[in-house]
């Protein structure tokens, strides 16, 4: 799909975000092809003793670090196709606030089922981007034809049904951050629905009191997953 970046400065400026991460990466030595842990760890992956200890700004930034050059094109081309459909449902801080509290929600399940392994990548995020879709289309009663939501819908269950199996099939792919941020997105898209089309006092309220609660949610789930997890320090 080609889009006019004009049209989508949310989607632009987020995805310009996680490539000059990458090409900065890139530029101070580390591999385009396959990054090692110790440079994965130093630019801000996700690591249960780290992310749940003394430094747990990596649940945010490793949501734009990148393991590769393959890792990075394909999160990109899915976030890119994603989000232009986003921009024309969602106004722009509910675009931004959906995708930031999603990576969050992927990051925190991954540290919940793999507390030890590093995790880096957009893909919470950018299934929490999807969900939050689902959700939008399916409860939110937009001015859209029949046709083309529907249209749209199968694409979007596609796009999440695919990916989820693909992720279970290849071990190396976090299952995990791709559910939790799945289901945030949800949750979110369906509370939001439906006052998507309500006044913008009515809806910016709304969203204000949403994104308050979901902050709440993540807090209390970071505090859940450093207790069960064991592997913060005492």
């Amino acid at each position: 799909m080609l889009m006019n970046a004009t049209k989508a400065p949310i989607t632009t400026t987020l995805v310009g975000m996680n490539v000059s991460v990458f090409a900065a990466m890139v530029l101070t030595g580390v591999s385009p092809l396959a990054p090692t842990i110790p440079q994965l760890l130093k630019w801000g992956a996700n690591y249960g003793p780290l992310s749940l200890g003394a430094e747990p700004w990596r649940i945010l930034a490793s949501n734009y670090v990148h393991g590769g050059i393959i890792h990075i094109a394909l999160n990109m081309w899915c976030l890119w196709n994603l989000g232009f459909l986003a921009e024309r449902i969602f106004e722009p801080w509910t675009y931004v606030l959906t995708y930031t509290a999603c990576g969050l929600a992927g990051s925190l399940a991954s540290l919940w089922r793999h507390p030890g392994d590093v995790g880096v990548g957009a893909s919470g995020a950018i299934f929490g981007l999807a969900g939050a879709l689902i959700a939008a289309l399916y409860l939110g009663h937009l001015p859209i034809p029949k046709q083309a939501m529907q249209s749209t819908l199968k694409s979007l269950l596609v796009f999440a049904g695919y990916n989820l199996f693909f992720g279970a099939a290849i071990r190396i792919v976090d299952n995990s951050a791709h559910i939790g941020g799945l289901l945030a997105g949800l949750a979110i898209g369906a509370v939001l629905s439906k006052h998507l089309m309500a006044p913008p006092e009515i809806r910016n309220r709304w969203r204000n009191g949403v994104f308050v609660a979901a902050a709440i949610v993540l807090f209390l789930a970071f505090e859940l997953v450093k207790r069960v997890s064991g592997m913060a320090p005492p």
